[in-house]
């Protein structure tokens, strides 16, 4: 399956200089490594992608591709960054129609059911960077640290507010609202691969569980 078509976030340029045209087509070439990158990382990991692969499946050479990313790591960076900035505009777009901050949460489940070989990227990464040494381990690890405090501190708001259930607690809350949005994409691209089997809606379910503990 290919990668959704929008070209959504910027990507940094590499050393592409020359005419406007020039930039232009180095642009295009990098948005086209990433792509391809991001089918490569997902179907066998980090280690277990080629530069040289990769490449060749964009139609161009190892020493092209090495012109806008220099080596292994600088294009998971790459690709970590087009992932984020595609969730990060999609859920500000929603913010700024003034809709509320976990329907929003809803809006961007929802759409990671079209953007599958991301969702396949996320699940295989999060996983292999478990370990100190992947080249995606601090960045996972700041993700979570992020998301869990701005989501704890938004449940805490709503707990002075008398806007969670009884009994719940903000910080617990936040952990399991982040492992069911984990968990519910593997077992939705599990989903995919049983014939004839129920499709895991991953945002029923996360309603479910946030009408469970929001008022």
């Amino acid at each position: 399956m290919s990668v959704s078509a929008q070209t959504g976030p910027s990507t940094r340029p590499g050393t592409t200089t020359g005419t406007r045209g020039g930039y232009a087509k180095g642009r295009a070439t990098q948005q086209e490594i990433i792509r391809t990158a991001i089918l490569v990382f997902a179907d066998v990991g980090f280690h277990g992608a080629s530069l040289r692969d990769i490449a060749a499946r964009v139609g161009i050479s190892h020493p092209g591709l090495l012109h806008h990313f220099p080596n292994k790591a600088a294009l998971l960076e790459a690709v970590l960054e087009y992932r984020d900035a595609v969730d990060e505009q999609s859920f500000q777009e929603d913010m700024e129609r003034g809709t509320e901050y976990f329907e929003a949460l809803l809006n961007l489940v929802e759409r990671n059911r079209l953007r599958r070989p991301l969702v396949e990227l996320f699940a295989g990464l999060s996983t292999e960077a478990t370990s100190p040494d992947h080249p995606a381990h601090e960045y996972f690890r700041r993700r979570y640290a992020r998301v869990l405090g701005e989501q704890s501190q938004l449940l805490r708001e709503r707990a002075a507010r008398g806007g969670l259930a009884p009994g719940v607690d903000p910080d617990q809350a936040a952990r399991t609202v982040v492992a069911l949005m984990d968990g519910l994409q593997i077992q939705w691209l599990f989903s995919l691969e049983r014939p004839g089997a129920e499709r895991v809606d991953m945002a029923a379910d996360l309603r479910g569980y946030l009408n469970l503990i929001l008022r």
